[in-house]
């Protein structure tokens, strides 16, 4: 299989599967058993070609809040913003610190698949009917961070999935919460792609060379796919819950045991 069918192939999945709640890692690392295996850093650099999506959709939002950076609002937003970042970003120093790094067996993939998706469906169940409130407090900002977090230690917990349900969880609007999710992906994203870059840079192993051209073509198909996903979502989040997601999720799981495990 040709270089740039794998990197076309990687971005269109890393596209449509960063911003729906069902882990854009755990599919990437699922398809390196029919794909080439990649690098960590080929992962985590393709999911800021997601982030541009997202700022690209975002794009009047964040220039408004740029021309009203005087108003109590607007500084209480991105202050917001910044901690759950902060939250992750410590977090996340300390998992690297540590060591750690991302299992490439498909068993803890399939696990928090699974649970994933039937801890969907129970919050799901848990709020329905529920009129939930539409405003961001330091509660559902800590919720936002430890999701973070967690899916970034836990390939196939899904970042947005993470987020949005624990901010709903805690007494969020699902409107609200996937916008609030989104934005603070587009720091958390960068800075990880950014960190993996240096990492990579100044670690180097002899004889080992990115396939950097490689790695472009998949940052682009994901972010073009991604805008396309992220403008669907926020228009499907305004009438419908994430139950599909979370019996997808179920039913992957469940799949991944069968033929894996």
């Amino acid at each position: 299989m040709t270089d740039w069918i794998t990197a076309v192939s990687l971005g269109v999945i890393e596209g449509i599967t960063e911003f729906l709640p069902i882990s854009s890692t755990g599919h990437l690392l699922l398809a390196e058993h029919w794909f080439p295996e990649q690098s960590e850093l080929f992962n985590v650099v393709i999911q800021s070609g997601a982030v541009v999506a997202v700022l690209a959709v975002f794009w009047k939002h964040v220039k408004r809040m740029a021309q009203t950076l005087q108003t109590p609002e607007t500084r209480d937003y991105l202050l917001k913003l910044f901690t759950a970042f902060v939250i992750t970003g410590v977090g996340g120093l300390a998992l690297k610190k540590a060591g750690f790094t991302l299992p490439h067996k498909i068993a803890p993939v399939a696990y928090a698949t699974l649970i994933g998706g039937l801890v969907i469906l129970a919050i799901e169940f848990a709020l329905r009917g529920k009129q939930l409130p539409t405003r961001i407090t330091w509660t559902v900002v800590i919720a936002v961070g430890v999701g973070q977090l967690l899916a970034a230690a836990c390939p196939g917990t899904s970042r947005s999935a993470a987020t949005i349900l624990f901010a709903m969880a805690v007494g969020l609007s699902r409107p609200v919460a996937t916008e609030f999710s989104f934005l603070v992906g587009i720091p958390t994203m960068f800075a990880a792609g950014a960190y993996e870059i240096h990492h990579e840079m100044k670690h180097a192993v002899p004889g080992h060379h990115e396939n950097w051209t490689m790695v472009a073509i998949a940052t682009i198909v994901a972010a073009i796919t991604a805008f396309l996903v992220v403008k669907w979502l926020l228009k499907f989040v305004q009438s419908h819950t994430f139950n599909s997601f979370g019996w997808y999720r179920v039913a992957l799981g469940i799949a991944l045991f069968i033929w894996f495990v």
